[in-house]
């Protein structure tokens, strides 16, 4: 994939003298023959294992915030429609809070005792479906008194019981659906999964993360496409053309004291840059009166007043805790509901592994760190059903997509953006003045990042023979199909009633997820159709893994300090799936079987100095 994987060093990414703060590039050797190099190995300005100085990682943390801020927000305000809370902004408000505050928390359990990816963790759009579809059923239906903003009382007890029993519903499913998750990732059966799964089940599953999401993305952007189209401009000027540009910034050592350097400031925050310009630009459109007042206009989203009654009525200081809105309840329909949805959200959270992998120039991960972050995010549903936020937690693609535009793969970053969350979960005055960034800059934001996450996807098709009509036919369908069966189902769900409410809820929500038809159609394609190992990529495949050093998949992949492995180690650890491990697998026979196919030369030998290990 990248030079990370190829047994090299990785150079330090800053360099200083003579007053320049001057980027390495990530990994300078060539594509040899017989390996495969990953594109944006050559682009990275931090990787996995450096560390940004404190005050870039604040920025970049903040930038990681703002590029999830949109989905963040946006599970709450689709859910309170349903929970009866639309003409109650204060406590969507409360709802915003508590989602970024378990978000946090979520996201600094991934990075220091999950997957130990640079992946931020926020809510999942695989709950909203099954959510909506119990709290349409006609015991959760909301009153019609909910419905007119002139009856209702938000102070009023009975109104506060209409809302909270809903979430108190929906806390329940969520927290029993979440013991399924981690069952699953903490048992190993996803990590045994794995051994067939290869590039033309990740490409599919990968780039249908984003590919349905251009009708989302495309109304946000469409609420104004001037602003829309200026964001895009501005991080493509600052991510591509720009990125190698160093501006003067003033420094600080203490050894020199204040000086000027020159810092590639455009390649480490384009997005951040961009948004701010954006934000800035409809700020003064708004004061000036040029954008529409009349909220039915074109162009009135792009106005930053929008949402200004959430920065009022929101407190400064709120802390949110587990049972907040009261004791949680259970239904058995939105149980297997929510499970449908974990299911999804387990798929598209492998294929953010391997994207995130590639694009931050680690080696793909082993079995023990696919286990242990799926089941860390199962935890972390349950967290969030504890904390009510109504909904779960996942790997966040857009996080992923920013990882690709900015070359900035460092894990202390998505530590800081985890940090930057938890205070914005505190401080309500703050998340609520971030929460009123436009419509518009906010899709202009994910037509680039969805981009760069359907490419991704695609970029796993490098391993695989493209001129094999087996191979063809094997991508095409499923990801034709990806997008063909949810849009039908969608259009059509009363055509797959089967008279069980709790079973149409499971078909409909894993038929309207494009990642999950996708990548099962390929998973069940590529593993049925006869095919040589070269030809379905998983020679050149395995042999990323085989030629990545152990020592290196441990540190980046291995617990903080080294727990597991050079201390607390014990006999009995090593029977757990997701323990890191020395040597991953090699007395497997299947796996033996398959890796040790990989890092030979043409000759039949193995090249020296790259070890005969496996994952």
């Amino acid at each position: 994939m990248n030079s990370a994987l190829t047994s090299c060093e990785h150079p330090d990414p800053l360099q200083r003298g003579e007053g320049v703060l001057i980027f390495h590039d990530a990994g300078q050797g060539r594509k040899k023959e017989g390996q495969c190099e990953s594109p944006s190995s050559s682009d990275l300005a931090y990787g996995i294992l450096d560390i940004p100085p404190w005050y870039l990682c604040i920025f970049l943390g903040i930038q990681h915030f703002l590029t999830a801020l949109g989905g963040l927000v946006a599970v709450p305000l689709i859910l309170a429609k349903d929970l009866c809370l639309q003409h109650d902004p204060l406590t969507q408000s409360y709802l915003i809070s508590t989602i970024f505050f378990v978000s946090g928390i979520c996201t600094l359990l991934q990075v220091f005792l999950g997957v130990r990816l640079p992946i931020l963790q926020g809510g999942t759009f695989a709950f909203l479906a099954p959510s909506l579809a119990m709290l349409s059923l006609p015991a959760w239906k909301c009153p019609e008194w909910t419905l007119n903003a002139s009856q209702v009382n938000t102070s009023s007890p009975e109104f506060t019981e209409e809302w909270q029993k809903r979430i108190r519903e929906l806390q329940g499913v969520v927290m029993a659906a979440s013991c399924f998750q981690m069952l699953v990732g903490f048992s190993g059966l996803i990590g045994y999964l794995m051994r067939f799964i290869g590039p033309l089940t990740i490409a599919p599953t990968i780039s249908l993360v984003a590919l349905p999401l251009f009708n989302p993305a495309g109304n946000d952007a469409g609420a104004h496409w001037g602003i829309a189209a200026l964001t895009i401009f501005l991080i493509t000027l600052f991510s591509q053309y720009l990125r190698n540009t160093a501006v003067p910034v003033p420094m600080y050592g203490r050894q020199k004291g204040c000086r000027i350097s020159k810092f590639r400031l455009f390649q480490v925050f384009p997005v951040l840059l961009a948004i701010c310009i954006s934000w800035f630009l409809c700020f003064v459109l708004t004061v000036t009166d040029t954008l529409p007042s009349a909220p039915t206009a074109y162009g009135y989203l792009a106005r930053t007043d929008t949402k200004s009654h959430v920065l009022s009525q929101a407190p400064w200081f709120r802390f949110p805790y587990p049972g907040q809105w009261g004791l949680p309840t259970i239904s058995l329909a939105g149980v297997f509901g929510i499970i449908a949805g974990v299911i999804s959200s387990m798929v598209e959270s492998v294929g953010d592994y391997y994207a995130c992998a590639r694009l931050v120039g680690a080696p793909p991960p082993p079995k023990h760190a696919i286990n242990r972050g799926i089941g860390i995010e199962g935890l972390g549903c349950l967290l969030a059903g504890a904390w009510g936020t109504g909904n779960g937690t996942t790997s966040y693609s857009e996080n992923v997509g920013a990882l690709g535009i900015t070359g900035v793969g460092s894990r202390m970053v998505i530590v800081a953006a985890g940090c930057v969350l938890l205070l914005m979960g505190m401080f309500g005055k703050v998340g609520a003045a971030f929460a009123t960034i436009p419509t518009p800059v906010i899709g202009g934001m994910f037509l680039v990042m969805f981009g760069i996450i359907s490419a991704v996807g695609i970029s796993n098709l490098q391993y695989v023979d493209m001129n094999s009509s087996r191979n063809l036919f094997v991508f095409g369908f499923s990801i034709f199909c990806g997008l063909a069966i949810p849009n039908w189902v969608n259009k059509n769900p009363e055509k797959l009633q089967t008279g069980i409410l709790q079973l149409d809820q499971v078909i409909q929500v894993l038929l309207t997820t494009g990642m999950f038809v996708g990548g099962f159609l390929g998973f069940l394609l590529d593993n049925t159709i006869p095919g040589s190992l070269e030809e379905r990529g998983l020679l050149a495949w395995n042999q990323i893994q085989e030629s990545s050093e152990t020592t290196k998949v441990l540190e980046i992949y291995g617990f903080p300090c080294g727990i597991g492995t050079q201390s607390y180690a014990s006999s009995w650890t090593r029977c757990l799936p997701f323990w890191p491990r020395l040597e991953g697998g090699r007395k497997e026979g299947v796996e033996m079987s398959r890796l040790t196919l990989c890092s030979q030369d043409p000759s039949g030998e193995r090249p020296k100095g790259v070890p005969e290990t496996g994952m």
